[in-house]
């Protein structure tokens, strides 16, 4: 197969849930050797076209077509034998298993004599996957629970190659937000793949929030909104501005912006955070302060202790050495109930996996951390008294739900990141901390979630934030502390502070 030869068609794809409408009429064309973008605000109809594509719904009216003839997507297994490979944004994995054992989680294990695991082949055959990524500072033998969010991902999407060398035909790749955990480097190692894969004759669907990166590998790029295509574009003939006014409807920024939108900058005055020599065993004698009403970033590569300083801070991580304290106040131990007991508040990397309880209601979700206020003996949460204020959190976060008692798993990434912001706020605390912030969301929650830290903080709560996104820290942040080898190295002023300074010092170049 050739590239440049449309390899996929998609037409009047049409799904309703209850009445309500999430995907109408919709089309789509893929073509070989091409990336194709596919975007949209959450609730837009992209996941609900991702799933009739991998056969986990069934769409109410849809035509398929794959090399001109017409095909059947009923089922997963119908779409993986006509060469779908699916890379979701969840993580999905088996925590308890190896690598190598998640890697072929989807395809049968390497046997010897057909009943007993060649654990040799398989080890093999996993570095094999692995190193087509470019991935090697992974062992197949260690357990994917010990894995970072990012080393997890580049597993689910190494594992997506498995069994294909032998193919004669080029798959179809979709791609859901794979590089929400991904820093720069396993950024890069992705695109590397991803133009391999077009080389082949590949065809792949790319659906990101990230505009940034459509520029860097799409060819065409595809808009939804409402549930339905609002255009779709050669990516040399559009731009940022109109991708996001196609989107949303209005022009609206998409990053966060020092001025009016995000309200006056806070004059910081009295210190609310004090941390001296703090020693965990990923952290090495950090120092640092935070004043009452200032944004104060952490920025760093992978393996500098971003996240693990906040580990530490809110009593996930036990402390070997050093001091915390809160407005003057030195901190017991703490765990982390005693954290939001003492009026502080964290807001995880990983909503899915670290944040959330997908199967309940959302009003459970936001009153979690808050038993001795909303529940009878710490355990059993009194509705009639956490519903009134999960409806005024909601409404401060600007949480789009259909009812309290929608299930998280059904909300979209941005709405389900703005329960953690409305379960941070339901206490007033005096420090949050907030890491990833905006990862995996889109434009226009980004900018709720924007313009809510800058209310906090003008509310005269202190906030220290991680983020990989460093124009999102020179644009919302007072101070960026830049940390290396496990603690902050030094710190900048955010203002005047330009992207590529940034990483310099990430970097230690200067």
């Amino acid at each position: 197969m050739s590239a440049n030869t449309l390899l996929f068609e998609l037409r009047q794809a049409s799904k309703s849930y209850a009445g309500v409408r999430a995907l109408i009429d919709a089309r789509l064309d893929l073509v070989g050797g091409e990336a194709h973008g596919l975007i949209g605000e959450n609730g837009a109809g992209k996941s609900t076209l991702i799933k009739l594509l991998a056969g986990l719904e069934q769409p109410d009216q849809m035509t398929t077509r794959l090399n001109g003839q017409d095909v059947d997507l009923s089922d997963g297994s119908a779409a993986y034998r006509l060469g779908f490979r699916f890379i979701h944004q969840e993580l999905n994995i088996a925590p308890a298993l190896s690598v190598a054992e998640n890697l072929f989680i989807n395809n049968p294990l390497p046997s010897l004599a057909g009943f007993l695991v060649d654990w040799a082949t398989l080890r093999r055959r996993a570095i094999e996957a692995l190193e087509r990524l470019g991935v090697k500072h992974i062992d197949p033998q260690r357990r994917a629970a010990s894995l970072s969010a990012g080393d997890a991902m580049l597993v689910k999407i190494a594992s997506a190659f498995i069994g294909d060398d032998a193919r004669d035909e080029p798959l179809i790749m979709v791609m859901d937000e794979p590089t929400a955990a991904l820093n720069s480097a396993e950024t890069s190692l992705l695109f590397d793949v991803i133009d391999r894969l077009r080389a082949r004759g590949c065809a792949l669907l790319y659906v990101t929030h990230r505009l940034d990166e459509l520029f860097r590998i799409a060819q065409r790029v595809t808009v939804l909104r409402d549930g339905r295509v609002i255009n779709c574009h050669a990516i040399t003939d559009t731009n940022t501005s109109e991708l996001i006014r196609e989107m949303t409807g209005r022009a609206t920024p998409a990053k966060a912006d020092r001025g009016a939108d995000f309200g006056a900058e806070p004059q910081p005055a009295n210190t609310r955070l004090r941390v001296t020599d703090l020693r965990t065993d990923s952290i090495s004698g950090a120092s640092f302060e935070v004043k009452a009403g200032e944004i104060a970033g952490l920025a760093g590569l992978v393996g500098s202790g971003r996240s693990e300083l906040l580990y530490a801070l809110f009593g996930i991580d036990p402390l070997l050495e050093g001091f915390i304290e809160l407005d003057g106040r030195a901190l017991p131990p703490l765990t982390p109930a005693r954290a939001w007991a003492l009026g502080m508040a964290y807001v995880p990397e990983e909503r899915r996996s670290q944040g959330l309880f997908l199967g309940d209601h959302v009003s459970r979700n936001i009153a979690m951390p808050h038993l001795d206020q909303l529940s009878r003996l710490k355990t059993f949460i009194v509705d009639s008294r956490a519903n009134p204020l999960s409806r005024q959190l909601g409404e401060a976060v600007r949480l789009k739900i259909n009812s309290l008692r929608q299930r998280v798993r059904q909300l979209s990434g941005g709405n389900q990141q703005k329960i953690l912001f409305a379960r941070a706020i339901l206490a007033q605390p005096r420090l949050i901390l907030l890491d990833e912030p905006t990862r995996g969301v889109d434009v226009g929650a980004k900018y709720d979630i924007y313009r809510l830290i800058r209310q906090l903080a003008d509310d005269g709560a202190s906030i220290l934030m991680v983020s990989s996104e460093l124009d999102e820290l020179i644009a919302l942040c007072d101070r960026i502390l830049v940390m290396r080898g496990g603690r902050p190295a030094e710190e900048l002023p955010a203002a005047g502070l330009t992207e590529s300074q940034l990483l310099e010092r990430c970097y230690d170049f200067a």
